[in-house]
Formats: structure tokens, C-alpha cells, sequence
């Protein structure tokens, strides 16, 4: 009978031995890291539905490497590297998750099918309330996004990939995971863990940012619902299709984009309701759950050693700082227009992420007056900055591509 050792049938625990020690540390921290965002995700801390995929993919993958080959280490489940037609097909045959990458995410098409999501959970009807006060709000919300930019050539990235992190600031992750995989491959993924990463802390944060830079009193002004327009089902997909494909004409390289939103948009408005059921549920919770567990599994210990990972985190949180005082200034700029009778705490939603920030609004607004209502307001200024954040977006990826 062969002698059979320890270590060649637990190749995890082989691998992690052989590995450098940097490599061996790296990996046994995102373990523990892995097992934190599922603890975390499943108390609410953070984002359930994507920290609890992603949590589970990135421990998982950083425990099970194993030996391909007699001096070559992997896993089976993703090779993101491979490009070769012959290498792909043999691939897509042994790591489990290689189809799903392929056909779904290295494409952008998973970001595409959330924005459909989106537009399905999204009243466009909000924005017309006072659209041109909501793309004010949107426009100012875009501080982060252009700011960063300078920011981060000047910390020595290039233009390309100093775009990509600057697209965090627009609080959008699957805007900032299309953006990242045009024009910094290399980098999309410690990119767009550091958006879903730093989202989930922003809104634990924004709110004392509110407080810091809006008085009680102006916190609590009272909007009067009365003033709000009935926006008829007709102008809301007049303005969709347009907007759609006035915004593709002007952009075409984020088309896929304005399209999944709109065309959600416009099967709301429609109320059909088998395509509203279909698409705000399996596809926007499948790709939601399939873009965490992929992300995860492409979090391995060769990726946090990249220097440029410590410069991402700290751009990140930059940007979505810079977005929240730029929402709140715009909110200010509104207010002062209109003879200050417009809450400046608005300003927030102008960070998009529907509903998320719109909420995190109207709980201050509450906090400091229970009888004032913003939130219809606020979705507008949230419904704005998507599209606002698509058009950056655009021109980012149509200069620097």
C-alpha cells in the first residue's frame, strides 16, 4: 500500500505551508476577514445581500487552493486571467464559476441587470416633482466623482485607473464595477469592494454629517405635499425613452447602462406586472447575490498586497465624503433659491443609491421635526444622481478608454 502523507490530502493546509509568508498571512487574514463580513452582514451592520456572498466567496477561496500542477497553485473556482479562445473552453470546464464570470461579469452585464433592477424599484415620478431642483442637487452630489480625479493623479495613478476609484463618489457600486472593468481591469476588484465596503460605512456616517453641516432648525424644515405635481403615466415614459436615448446619443459607451435603467423604468410605469415581478425579483436579487460571491472569490491574498490597494481605500472614503458635502451644498443652493422654504437635508439623496440615502434624509428630517416630510423630494434627488453618476460615467470612460 502507497505511503500517504498528512499534507497531500489536506492540499489547503499543503498550500498554505508552501505559500511565502506574506502570501500564507494575507490569506488567513481574508479568511478571517471573510468570516467578519458574514458576522457583520448577518446582523445588519452591513450590507446582507452582498457582505454575506462575498463574506462566505472570500474565505472560501482563500482556504481552498490547491496544487494544479507540481509547481502550480489555483483554484477551481474562477481564472479571470484567461483570454485564449482554446485556454477559455478548457477552463470553462473545470472552475464551477468561470461560466457565470465569463458570460455575466466580466461583460458588465451583471451591473446591467441591477440598473434594470433599479429602474423597476425606481418612481421617476419623484424626479419630475421639481427636476430642475433634483439635477442641481445630483450635479453638486458629482463633487466626489470630479475631485477625487485630480486627487488621486496627483497620489500618482493614472488617468484611467484615478477615474475609476474617483467613481466611488457616486455611492453607485454597480456604476463604479462597469467603470472599473472598462478602464482598470487590473484593479476592479479591490475597486468595487472598496465602493460596496465604504457604502455600507457611508451610511452609518452620512448621517453625522448632516447633523454637522445642516442646523437643527433648517433640519426640520416642513415641505408642503400640497405642492407636489401629479406626474401621469404618460410623461413618465415620454420622459424615460427620451432621456434614454438622448443621454446613448450623447454616450454611447454607457448605453447598456441608461438602457437597464429606463427600460425598468418604463416596465414600472407600464405595470407589467409579470416583467415587474421577473426583474425585481430573480434578476435583481440573482445578480445581486452572484456579484457578491464573485467578488469574493476574486478577493485572493494576491490582491490585497497590491500596493495600490492602501491609495484605493483611502480615495474611496474621499470620494464619498466629498459627494455627501457636495449633495448638502447643493441642497443649500436650492434652498436659498427657493426664499428658504426647501429642507437643505434633501441635498444627502443627491448621493444616489435608491432608496438607501433618501431614507437616511428623511430620518434626520424626522429626528429634528416628526411632522416634516421629505421624502418624496429626496427619492427625486436619488433617482437624479443615477443618472447624473451614468452621465459622469460616460464621459469618463468615453475620454480615457
Amino acid at each position: 500500500m502507497p505511503e500517504i502523507e498528512f499534507l497531500q490530502i489536506f492540499q489547503g493546509i499543503a498550500t498554505l505551508l508552501a505559500s511565502d509568508p506574506l502570501i500564507a498571512f494575507s490569506r488567513v487574514a481574508l479568511i478571517a476577514l471573510g468570516i467578519a463580513f458574514v458576522y457583520l452582514g448577518a446582523r445588519g451592520t452591513l450590507e446582507p445581500l452582498i457582505m454575506i456572498p462575498m463574506g462566505v466567496g472570500m474565505a472560501t477561496v482563500n482556504a481552498g487552493v490547491l496544487y494544479l500542477s507540481a509547481d502550480t497553485m489555483g483554484t477551481l473556482f474562477i481564472d479571470p486571467t484567461i483570454s485564449e479562445p482554446e485556454q477559455l473552453l478548457e477552463i470553462l470546464q473545470i472552475d464551477f464559476l468561470q461560466p457565470i464570470y465569463t458570460f455575466s461579469f466580466s461583460n458588465g452585464l451583471i451591473a446591467v441587470l441591477i440598473f434594470m433592477g433599479i429602474g423597476v424599484l425606481s418612481d421617476i415620478g419623484f424626479m419630475l416633482i421639481s427636476p430642475v431642483r433634483c439635477m442641481i442637487i445630483a450635479i453638486m452630489a458629482e463633487l466626489g466623482t470630479v475631485l477625487t480625479f485630480p486627487i488621486a493623479v496627483a497620489m500618482g495613478l493614472p488617468f484611467n485607473e484615478a477615474a475609476a476609484i474617483a467613481m466611488v463618489g457616486s455611492a453607485d457600486a454597480p456604476m463604479v464595477l462597469y467603470t472599473s472593468l472598462l478602464l482598470a481591469k487590473d484593479l476592479f476588484v479591490p475597486i468595487t469592494i472598496v465602493a460596496y465596503l465604504y457604502l455600507s460605512l457611508a451610511y452609518a456616517g452620512y448621517p453625522y454629517l448632516v447633523r454637522l453641516m445642516v442646523p437643527k432648525d433648517l433640519r426640520g424644515i416642513k415641505m408642503d405635499p400640497t405642492t407636489i405635481p401629479n406626474i401621469s403615466q404618460g410623461e413618465k415614459i415620454t420622459f424615460a425613452i427620451v432621456t434614454c436615448v438622448i443621454l446613448s446619443l450623447l454616450f454611447p459607451v454607457a448605453s447598456p447602462l441608461f438602457m437597464g435603467f429606463f427600460v425598468g423604468v418604463i416596465i414600472r410605469e407600464s405595470n407589467v406586472q409579470p416583467f415587474i415581478d421577473f426583474i425585481s425579483g430573480p434578476v435583481l436579487y440573482g445578480a445581486t447575490f452572484f456579484l457578491g460571491l464573485l467578488l469574493g472569490v476574486l478577493f485572493e491574498a494576491s490582491t490585497i498586497l497590491d500596493p495600490k490597494v492602501i491609495v484605493l481605500l483611502f480615495l474611496g472614503i474621499t470620494a464619498l465624503l466629498l459627494s455627501g458635502i457636495g449633495g448638502i451644498l447643493g441642497g443649500y443652493l436650492v434652498w436659498w433659491f427657493s426664499g428658504k422654504t426647501f429642507n437643505p437635508v434633501v441635498g444627502i439623496a443627491g448621493v444616489s443609491c435608491i432608496p438607501t440615502t433618501a431614507k437616511v434624509a428623511q430620518k434626520e428630517v424626522h429626528k429634528a421635526n416628526k411632522f416634516a416630510v421629505i421624502l418624496p423630494w429626496a427619492m427625486g434627488a436619488s433617482v437624479s444622481g443615477v443618472i447624473s453618476s451614468a452621465v459622469i460615467a460616460g464621459i469618463y470612460v468615453t475620454l480615457l478608454r
